[in-house]
């Protein structure tokens, strides 16, 4: 049985002449007993028409946001949420823009925006066009949305052209959507705990001292482990970022609440560290607000070490724990000597004194270093890949 039976697929259809291909999708998809409901823009409309959409989907295309008639049956809201995907074949440059601008002025580009679930984009479009610096810069930005791209292909092109911008091929745009709930089903049952962004030791009610940390590469590491099918709980400090619903979010704002709710939630199969959890908490705080003064004397003690004691837990480890190394110099050094102390299985390491990636960055380049003396480098890229890049890894890890 295939993986997308039974599985509610939304199909947005953009403005292109791949749009023709999006016929053979419905039919693979339907073929493989997906149930889909169809979005076709206006641009769409003059390459395909809804009556042949209608003919193999088995069910109504919607057109209009302003449609009375689609509204009563069902309205752009509940049509983002019904489907458990959403895919978007062919996208032009032109919607591409417009989901990474959060404009919204139709119905595809609404539907889009306010679904709360996995979307799949493959792009189309002139070679020109893809490689227009515009339109690498949206691509990028897309990924850092959490939103997976497929394609686009090196090939022919209408008008003579060739390069890359070539719509996927049907087939392999729907093993792509098989091999998502395949993971899915595989990955189900494995649990993973993953802490980010930064601490706060109060001095007073009003003052504290923290780490830097914008939270941003676990939060992404969270949701790769959870579109991979992991029961993921995501232990954050204090941050201005979202998470996906099938997450489950615990905020907490002190290394001692962070280490808490590390402990309630294990055992899990994997933990990723990635918090910068401050190393020391003042060790009396003072319940009123401390005036100013010439000097201030503050007294500060050992913070428990959540990594050092959850890898030397017997009972509570998990098979695979991770931590992480904020470094500013002599990277693999100190990234061993932490893999070591801490007795975790990897650690990752980056170098935040380079500007362009760590902490308010949406990019990053990471070292991974194992127990076996091994290393792997991550080269930049978004913080989403790099993401993706080491849940894989976790994966053929835990497999």
């Amino acid at each position: 049985m295939s993986n997308l039976n039974n599985k509610k697929i939304l199909l947005i259809i953009c403005g292109g002449i791949a749009a023709y291909k999006s016929l053979e999708i419905i039919r693979l998809l339907k073929k493989n007993g997906a149930t889909l409901k169809t979005i076709l823009t206006k641009s769409g409309a003059q390459f395909v028409t809804p009556l042949s959409i209608t003919s193999l989907s088995k069910s109504k295309v919607y057109q209009d946001l302003f449609s009375i008639e689609d509204e009563a049956e069902m309205d752009h809201i509940s049509l983002s949420r019904w489907a458990d995907i959403v895919l978007i074949a062919p996208a032009t440059a032109n919607t591409i823009a417009k989901l990474v601008n959060g404009n919204s002025d139709d119905l595809a580009s609404t539907v889009t925006l306010a679904s709360n679930k996995k979307i799949f984009i493959a792009p189309a479009m002139n070679v020109r066009m893809w490689n227009h610096q515009s339109t690498k810069e949206n691509i990028a930005k897309l990924k850092t949305y959490n939103y997976q791209l497929i394609g686009p292909e090196i090939g022919d092109m209408a008008w003579g052209e060739y390069g890359e911008g070539k719509l996927s091929e049907p087939k392999e745009i729907v093993l792509e959507l098989e091999n998502y709930f395949e993971n899915l089903r595989i990955n189900n049952k494995l649990k993973a705990i993953v802490t980010a962004g930064p601490t706060n030791e109060y001095i007073d009610p009003v003052r504290y001292i923290t780490n830097k940390s914008s939270g941003k590469q676990g939060y992404e590491i969270a949701k790769s482990l959870s579109k991979k099918g992991f029961d993921t709980t995501l232990i954050s400090g204090p941050t201005k970022l979202e998470i996906n619903d099938d997450i489950n979010l615990i905020k907490v704002e002190t290394a001692e609440e962070m280490f808490k709710a590390t402990l309630n939630n294990l055992p899990a199969d994997v933990a990723v560290f990635s918090a910068a959890v401050g190393d020391y908490k003042i060790k009396k705080t003072s319940k009123i607000k401390i005036k100013k003064q010439d000097k201030l004397n503050i007294e500060l003690e050992k913070n428990v070490d959540i990594l050092n004691y959850v890898s030397n837990h017997n009972s509570l480890r998990p098979k695979l724990v991770i931590g992480f190394a904020a470094e500013t110099n002599d990277l693999e050094n100190y990234a061993n000597k932490k893999l070591n102390e801490k007795n975790c299985d990897w650690i990752v390491a980056n170098n935040v004194s380079n500007k362009e990636i760590g902490f308010d960055s949406d990019f990053n380049e990471v070292s991974i270093f194992y127990k076996n003396d091994k290393t792997d480098k991550l080269k930049y890229k978004p913080k989403s890949e790099i993401s993706d890049e080491l849940v894989e890894k976790i994966i053929n890890h835990l497999n």
